[in-house]
């Protein structure tokens, strides 16, 4: 693969991609970790961690709260000293950045704390609605408030600990809200009860969330789907803990398989993942692809042409824009439903697949909830080149790229974004691709 340009990367077509990868530590398990050390009771090692700009603003922002949190980048892990439940710092500004994960957990956590607390982020998070996490921390007795137009950031919180009690919140934008409740909630003065209103989006990040709580010690019980009662005052207990390979970051691999009719394992990523995105396999699967798992490992072979379908991806949001990357190898449309929450990402991601998507020769048509893909007449023979804008969004990025291996001329703005969540991803996108 050339070198990028500081602006602009050009990824080579090639034949039938075939390799192992190792994909970094998943973000939504170490920016998890990450919290729940802080908030145990003494030394946490997290294994295998993803260090990136999102995981580094979470670091960022626990250093402001005063926890000692060391990175080591050689060895791949996180040293973090928890203050078992107490906040050192009283008041803090906190900078989000582009981090969702930091401007949704760190509220929670600073309502354990005393003082003045102030959580931002960067033009496009102060877009991003807050309002349900907000309500969710005031049905708790927490003065919290979105200072920003609409529910929107930046939230400011006057922390005099968090009492306990019953707390209902909308997980129908972001499952992030409930999750922020939930981790704050071992720590707090009394038990907590938390009640999920409304539809539930990415329910397996919720998942995910409670079994890192259990491991690290926590004692939670689930009533209902819905109902979460959690034992309290219980600081998490500290130790050592190893990071999952990022399943979201997988599945631009095994959508390389897929595309190109190659065979590829993801060597970090098994069927023990907690994450949803680790599914992903099952939809490409569907589509035609042969899917060999193992506990440790996942390996998508891809099919000769693609079959198009229409899925439910409520589940694993994230993998969406692979999917409808993917969607223009297929032998007919592939409608994507239930997805409603991307507009409130990094960028609206269904209108910039609908406006990019057409530049490779695909038609799209876009719903409030989701997209329908239909490749081009004539299949492969009617996709071309072009130059793909990536709205600051790495998954634009990572998902396009996939695309540039069966496409001659596709051209990708603004690489550097990976760095968000995968800083090497084109140096390991080469490796697999034979340089």
């Amino acid at each position: 693969m050339p070198p990028a340009e500081a602006d602009i990367i050009e990824i080579p077509p090639i034949g039938p991609v075939r390799g192992t990868v190792r994909v970094p530590g998943s973000k939504s398990h170490t920016n998890r970790s990450l919290v729940i050390a802080a908030l145990s009771d003494g030394g946490s090692r997290l294994d295998g961690a993803l260090l990136a700009a999102d995981t580094i603003s979470m670091i960022e922002g626990l250093r402001s709260l005063g926890f000692r949190v060391e990175p080591d980048e050689t060895a791949g892990a996180i040293v973090v000293e928890g203050r078992g439940g107490v906040i050192p710092a009283r008041g803090a500004s906190i900078d989000a950045r582009d981090a969702g994960t930091v401007m949704r957990f760190l509220p929670a956590v600073v309502a354990l704390g005393e003082g003045k607390f102030t959580i931002d982020g960067s033009a496009r998070m102060r877009e991003r609605p807050v309002g349900d996490l907000v309500e969710g921390l005031r049905s708790l007795g927490v003065d919290a408030v979105a200072s920003g137009p609409g529910g929107c950031p930046p939230v400011v919180v006057r922390a005099s600990g968090l009492a306990g009690g019953t707390a209902r919140v909308s997980a129908a934008t972001s499952s992030q809200f409930a999750s922020a409740l939930l981790l704050a909630a071992p720590c707090a003065k009394s038990p907590v009860t938390i009640e999920l209103e409304g539809e539930v989006v990415s329910r397996p990040f919720i998942e995910l969330t409670l079994d890192l709580m259990r491991n690290f010690g926590a004692e939670v019980e689930s009533e209902s789907p819905n109902v979460f009662r959690v034992a309290a005052p219980r600081p998490y207990r500290a130790g050592a803990h190893r990071i999952e390979g990022d399943a979201t970051a997988a599945s631009y691999f095994w959508a390389a398989a897929a595309v190109t009719g190659g065979r590829v394992e993801v060597a970090n990523v098994g069927t023990r993942s907690h994450q949803g995105d680790a599914r992903f396999v099952d939809v490409l699967e569907k589509m035609g692809c042969r899917v060999e798992r193992s506990e440790e490992a996942i390996t998508a072979s891809g099919p000769e042409v693609l079959r198009g379908g229409e899925f439910d991806l409520n589940k694993m949001p994230d993998v969406a824009q692979t999917l409808a990357v993917a969607a223009l190898f297929a032998d007919s449309p592939v409608t994507i439903t239930n997805i409603a929450n991307l507009r409130v990402k990094e960028c609206d991601r269904l209108s910039a697949l609908a406006a990019e998507l057409p530049k490779l020769g695909g038609r799209v048509e876009e719903r409030p909830d989701g997209i329908t893909v239909t490749p081009p007449e004539g299949g492969r023979s009617g996709l071309h080149g072009g130059r793909i804008v990536t709205y600051n969004d790495h998954r634009m990025a990572m998902s396009f790229a996939v695309a540039g291996l069966a496409i001659p001329g596709v051209v990708i703005e603004n690489p550097g974004c990976v760095s968000k969540t995968y800083p090497r991803f084109f140096d390991d996108f080469a490796r697999l691709a034979g340089g």
